[in-house]
């Protein structure tokens, strides 16, 4: 059977749960190309991978990149890639149906899975955009999903690369709803798979609600609404947060806020997205000549709000 997608797995410290992955991996019901990309993990990783029966392609990197950056490091030459974490687990018929869904959908760039957690509980069926321009896993199908959770995704290689790749300089987050936007920009949709299922250990490489989580959420969000958003969109959000970062030293409890609220926080994010400025606003440029759909219009499609200029 020809193999058509090629499975590309991010690890960095991830002994204690990359083996499982690739397990996981290895029973799928369909012929597959499988690259591990390694983080320059310093925890045994390496031997783990060395050992694994599947033999995976490795490539280890000289440095830890992130998550973003791991994933731009390879382009495949296979009709689809799958983005996959090394804490997910995918059940057998998962690469199937994925596969399956993007054959009956030849609009859609990507399809997501279900993911679920070790309990069973939906973590995400896809991912939504908030008024204020945040990612939101979807836990019911009750609404349209935006975009995907990017720990299990299947896009079309040739589309990807149409729209750019994935944001290497994001690291970590958002490059998932990043590249979404930029799908839908092109005129491309988005489907939901809920029988390619994931149990998703997640945390299991990061810690969420650590200070490095913040930095990259606050950071990401508003670099993604930078290269993507309706001007008014965008220019509201980073004036909204520096309004709000302003005002908290007039407040009390700083020491028990979390991250994303503390002053010292927020003001590096301010600053490395003014710093970026120039370099997002190149980008935002070289988004828009690839653009079929209005900002506008992907933006009101989203839920998010209404129409704006």
């Amino acid at each position: 059977m020809l193999t058509r997608s090629t499975i590309v797995v991010v690890t960095w410290r991830g002994k204690d749960h990359v083996g499982a992955c690739l397990d996981a991996v290895a029973t799928q019901s369909r012929p597959h190309r499988l690259v591990v990309i390694d983080n320059a993990s310093d925890d045994g990783t390496s031997a783990v991978l060395a050992a694994h029966p599947s033999a995976p392609e490795v490539r280890r990197l000289p440095a830890n990149v992130g998550y973003a950056g791991a994933l731009a490091s390879v382009s495949p030459d296979t009709e689809f890639t799958a983005w996959l974490n090394d804490d997910a687990e995918p059940a057998p018929d998962w690469l199937a149906s994925l596969e399956d869904a993007l054959d009956k959908e030849p609009d859609a760039a990507a399809a997501g899975s279900r993911m679920v957690g070790s309990d069973g509980s939906v973590i995400s069926l896809g991912v939504g955009l908030t008024a204020d321009g945040h990612g939101v896993d979807l836990v019911t199908a009750d609404t349209p999903p935006f975009g995907f959770c990017g720990g299990a995704v299947l896009l079309r290689t040739a589309v990807l690369r149409e729209v750019g790749g994935v944001p290497a300089r994001f690291f970590c987050y958002y490059e998932d709803t990043d590249t979404a936007w930029r799908l839908r920009l092109a005129g491309h949709s988005i489907v939901s798979v809920p029988t390619a299922e994931v149990t998703h250990r997640h945390g299991a490489s990061t810690r969420p609600g650590s200070r490095p989580f913040h930095l990259w959420n606050e950071r990401n969000r508003l670099a993604m609404l930078v290269r993507c958003a309706p001007g008014m969109v965008a220019a509201k959000e980073v004036a909204r947060f520096a309004a709000i970062t302003a005002m908290l030293p007039l407040r009390r409890g700083a020491a028990e806020r979390p991250w994303n609220f503390r002053v010292g926080l927020r003001l590096r994010v301010l600053a490395e997205v003014v710093t970026a400025l120039p370099r997002l606003l190149a980008e935002r440029r070289t988004v828009s000549r690839g653009a079929h759909v209005s900002r506008s219009e992907v933006w009101r499609r989203s839920g998010s709000g209404e129409s704006v200029g």
